[in-house]
């Protein structure tokens, strides 16, 4: 049995690489195997931390921008390359030091050799493979050219520091992708054999539900009882398509849709009134700096007139007090949805879509790239945006075609509605996705890859 380190940025958060870190270090602990986590950011759980591997630290951040971005920070590439290599100095012994104390002999880094966040740490841990010898399972969930807004190596460190490290093509080390897509693109890029290991989920636990902690969420966001709440719980960035969710629920709230739900009542019982909302509930958190598309976002709301409301302040990757103030789990949101939004333009893989099958909820989807490569074809029903975009807004938010939006409404309402179809509809869902991305499938999936 191994000693293994998993290292990533940040754990403990609501971000689909914690989410993974979380059930891969369960597997590989029900397997045999002892597991220590080592990040920038702990969140709430336990492992080592190194500040200095947090990708949004100013040094980190002005890293990544000077290598993917512009180089403007620096004089020239003398000049990054000494800060780049200066802080992989120090990443180096730090993370040498909790290898050495925790008796390490396996490492598993979580995007560090691919969506490189903070080059210097995808630096400093090749190092220490190297320096101890160490086999690697590098878990890449997204790569530096997947970027939507684009990317450029900036000058010849950039390149260097791509070609050797990003991911680093070495026989300690072996990877692991979460899409045939990624596959294909590193063989041909890097020449990078790579397993593919989708996301998973536990389908066999208990199902979450109302209890004494969280009964009182849909009171404290200000819902009534007979309110259809209409969940996003993707963080809110850009190429999360959320515009769409907004349309979406637009479409929900015309008057003969609310004629129609006030006629039949909600598949729980509940009825659906006049003074009922359909409530658009984001309960992620904005991960730009800026909050640019944020700010575009809730000007699109104001335009359209909808109900939304961001809890993501309430809403943490476990329960806690922070502050004196009580928060939920990210599971904790999906007790109390009636329908999920997805609408994402690109996903490495895509955690929510596992969450709202494991919650048994329908959804709406947009079929970005992975979906339709790798997931539609096992037969999952839910309520599509199609595949193509039709163009933006004047505020560079994307649409679809009208009558796309149009028609998932009227199948959501079905949905709202229909008590036996929703249950026929959910139950299919929830049986394949435990069929193809459960814990056991993952034990399967690693089982050959750490000896």
């Amino acid at each position: 049995m191994k000693t293994i380190g998993i290292f990533h940025y940040k754990v403990g958060g609501t971000d689909g690489v914690s989410l993974e870190i979380d059930k891969w270090k369960r597997v590989l602990e029900d397997m045999g195997h002892t597991v220590h986590l080592c990040a920038g950011d702990l969140g709430a759980v336990e492992g080592t931390l190194i500040e200095e591997m947090y990708h949004h630290r100013p040094d980190a951040e002005r890293l990544y921008h000077n290598t993917f971005c512009e180089l403007h920070d620096y004089a020239d590439d003398a000049a990054y390359r000494a800060d780049l290599l200066r802080l992989a100095d120090v990443i180096e012994r730090r993370i040498l030091d909790f290898v050495e104390r925790k008796h390490i002999d396996f490492l598993i880094p979580q995007n560090i050799w691919s969506v490189a966040a903070s080059p210097p740490v995808a630096i400093a841990l090749a190092r220490v493979m190297h320096q101890l010898q160490l086999p690697a399972l590098a878990h890449n969930h997204d790569f530096y050219w997947e970027r939507t807004e684009g990317v450029v190596l900036t000058c010849a460190t950039a390149i260097e520091l791509a070609d050797k490290y990003l991911p680093p093509h070495d026989p300690l080390a072996r990877h692991v992708v979460i899409n045939s897509l990624a596959q294909r693109e590193l063989v041909e890029r890097k020449g990078i054999e790579s397993t593919v290991v989708p996301n998973i989920f536990d389908f066999d636990a208990p199902p979450w539900q109302p209890d004494d902690y969280n009964q009182d969420l849909r009171a404290r966001i200000g819902l009534k009882a007979n309110d259809v709440l209409i969940l996003q719980a993707t963080r809110i960035v850009r190429r999360k398509g959320i515009e769409l969710a907004v349309d979406f629920v637009k479409a929900l709230n015309r008057p003969e849709r609310r004629a129609r739900l006030r006629q039949r009542g909600l598949y729980d019982g509940r009825p659906f009134e006049d003074d009922s909302r359909i409530v658009l509930v984001l309960a992620g958190y904005s991960e730009d700096p800026s909050e640019r598309y944020l700010s575009l976002l809730k000007q699109k709301i104001k335009r359209t007139g909808i109900d939304a409301l961001f809890i993501g302040d309430l809403v943490a990757g476990r329960r806690q007090m922070r502050g004196g103030q009580k928060l939920y789990s990210l599971w904790d949101t999906y007790v109390f949805a009636d329908f999920v939004t997805y609408p994402s333009l690109w996903e490495g893989w895509g955690n929510q879509f596992l969450e709202a099958l494991r919650a048994r909820l329908p959804l709406m989807l947009f079929e970005y790239p992975v979906y339709q490569a790798d997931i539609k074809n096992k037969g999952f029903r839910v309520v599509s945006l199609g595949s193509e975009i039709q163009g933006r807004d004047d505020l560079g938010l994307v649409r679809v075609a009208p009558q796309i939006i149009e028609a998932a409404a009227d199948q959501a309402v079905d949905l709202l509605t229909d008590a036996q179809l929703r249950q026929e509809v959910v139950e299919h869902n929830f049986q394949i996705a435990r069929q193809y991305y459960s814990l056991e499938a993952l034990r399967g999936y690693l089982s050959p890859l750490i000896p």
